[in-house]
Order: structure tokens, then C-alpha cells, then sequence
């Protein structure tokens, strides 16, 4: 089944609450009210609300039926100071929470940790910093785990690859690469992928010798220590990873090399690297970053998205949230 017809059905009927912080976004807005009109989700804007109708009535957006919830003028925003400067113990005193609360990333972050929506989208307009920094602070990462990761969903006609991490962890240790491993192939099984994960490098098995090869080495025996159910395997370079004859040839004894789907990038340059030549040459559609490892959903647009990548990025935070 196409990846999104999957993912409508199962968010569909749940009446999810997704918050936007970015609310007088014209790319925003219009996905938002598609998905509100498919009944997929229920948008929940921040910000201004004159601002927004303002906004709204630009882009030909109808916010007769969306919420629209201002930071400076909240009726629970004491309740919300005193759980935020709980959850941040100590670290920040009411006076900045006060402050704090003011940022729409903060705010929104904010109604994910205290249920009140299922997951956020923001990044459309900020840097991926302002929309990772607040979820790291108050939604933190799951048990078992020291950081978050950034996945890209790569889809063209009936191929679908999941690349990581190609957005956060600039250059991971091997304990870390293992946690990305793990969980990227835990994110693939929520987008109807069966894992088979191929830790990369410029090295197949040994091929060469580097601190660089013995990073991901290592990696790979984590995770498989982490996880001994799934299918991983590392290092093996990117043609090893793909192609049969030449898994054939470099790895014979593996039972993921050449028919990998899942790819954990050894640093985050190359990672980034990676996916937008697989998008721009490759001509694979590339979903994301899906924010994984949190424990509730929020998702970082790339300020240079468009409308149809809010609409697919928000179905798959109302997914993650499920």
C-alpha cells in the first residue's frame, strides 16, 4: 500500500490534535486546513490571532473551524510556568519560564508534554535548533536513550528507504551510532518497512583500516547486542549495502548486505550529504526529518518546505503519535 494512503487510515477517525506554531506560514496554513477538511487531524495554531486571520484571509484559508491559541494571552499559562519549571528541575526559575513560555516552540512543546495535543510541527520558518532544543528540555528522549535523530523517509514509485541520521548528531560515538541504528529501524516498522539495516562506511568488513571504520565496527556490534532480533549489519559501504553481485563479492557472509533498506550515515555530513543527492540527482522523495527517540512526537520542517511536505510531515507526526 502507497506509504501515505497507509498512514491516512491509520490516523484517521482518532481526532488528533497537532499544534503549529508557525500559524501566518501561507505553506502552514493551507496544509493544516487540507487536513482539517479530510478530517486527519485537528490543527491547533499559535500565535497572535489577528496576526493569523490576517494571514489566513491572504492565503485563502477558512479558520472557522481551527483553533487558534495566543502565548500572551492564555488562561492556563500559570499552570503551565509551574509544570514547565517542575519539569526543568531547578535549571530555570519562574521569571524565565515566564519568558520562556513566550517562544511559540516553547509554548508548543509545552501542550505535547502536558497531553493537551498529540505532537507538534514547527521549522518551516525557524532553524531545526529552536524546534529540537525546547523537546529535548521538556519532552526528553525515551528510556534507554541519549539523544534524538533525525530520519529521512526516501520514496520513489514503489522503493522506500529510511536514511539516518541526516539532520542532528553531527559526529556520533559508536554507543551513540548504535542508538541511531536501533531506532531507525524501530521508525521503519512505523512506516511499513522491514528493517534490514546497513550500518556504512568507506570500508566493507575490514577492507580498510581507520578510526573512522572502527567507530562504525563497533556500532554494529552494539546494536546487534541492543537489539539481537533485527536484521543489521555493518560496515559495509553503500554499493555492498544495495547491490546483490557486489554484496556477493564483499560480504558474502552477510544477510543484510545488497538488499539493505534502511542506512545509518557514520556522521551527519555525510548523512545530509547523502539524501539530498538521492533527492536531487536520484529524484527520490525525501520525507523528514522524522524526529525519532522522543518521547512524544514533535517534527522539524526544512525552512525550505512546501505545503505538500507540511501535509505529509504532520500525517506522519499524527502516526508517531499512535
Amino acid at each position: 500500500m502507497e506509504l501515505f494512503t497507509s498512514l491516512k487510515q491509520k490516523v484517521q477517525g482518532h481526532g488528533l490534535k497537532i499544534v503549529f506554531p508557525e500559524a501566518t506560514d501561507p505553506r502552514i496554513l493551507k496544509a493544516a486546513q487540507r487536513l482539517q477538511q479530510e478530517e486527519l487531524i485537528e490543527p491547533v495554531f499559535l500565535g497572535n490571532p489577528e496576526a493569523v486571520q490576517q494571514a489566513a484571509a491572504a492565503a485563502q484559508v477558512d479558520l472557522s473551524q481551527i483553533q487558534i491559541l495566543d502565548p500572551n494571552h492564555y488562561d492556563q499559562f500559570n499552570d503551565m510556568v509551574q509544570a514547565f519549571v517542575q519539569r526543568r528541575k531547578g535549571k530555570n526559575t519562574v521569571e524565565q519560564a515566564q519568558t520562556m513560555l513566550r517562544d511559540p516552540n516553547y509554548f508548543g512543546t509545552m501542550l505535547v508534554y502536558l497531553k493537551q495535543v498529540a505532537g507538534m510541527v514547527s521549522g518551516a520558518v525557524h532553524p531545526t535548533g529552536d524546534t529540537v532544543r525546547p523537546a529535548l528540555q521538556i519532552i526528553k528522549v525515551k528510556p534507554g536513550l541519549t539523544r534524538t535523530s533525525g530520519a529521512f523517509i526516501m520514496q520513489k514509485g514503489e522503493q522506500r528507504y529510511l536514511f539516518a541520521d541526516c539532520a542532528i548528531n553531527i559526529n556520533p560515538s559508536a554507543q551513540e551510532l548504535a542508538e541511531i541504528a536501533v531506532t531507525s529501524a524501530h521508525t521503519a516498522q512505523l512506516f511499513d518497512i522491514q528493517p534490514r539495516v546497513a550500518l556504512l562506511s568507506f570500508s566493507t568488513k575490514g577492507s580498510a583500516k581507520s578510526d573512522e571504520v572502527t567507530k562504525v565496527a563497533e556500532a554494529t556490534q552494539l546494536a546487534q547486542t541492543m537489539d539481537p532480533k533485527l536484521m543489521l549489519d555493518g560496515e559495509l559501504q553503500f554499493d555492498a549495502a544495495i547491490v546483490p553481485t557486489v554484496a556477493q563479492q564483499k560480504a558474502p557472509q552477510s544477510t543484510v548486505a545488497g538488499q539493505a533498506n534502511v542506512f545509518v550515515f557514520p556522521e551527519l555530513q555525510s548523512g545530509n550529504i547523502g539524501y539530498k543527492i538521492a533527492q536531487r540527482l536520484g529524484g527520490f522523495e525525501a520525507i523528514g526529518p522524522v524526529l525519532q527517540g522522543l518521547n512524544q512526537p514533535v517534527s522539524d520542517l526544512s525552512r525550505g518546505c512546501n505545503t505538500e511536505d507540511v501535509y505529509k510531515l504532520t500525517l506522519i507526526t499524527a502516526a508517531q503519535a499512535l
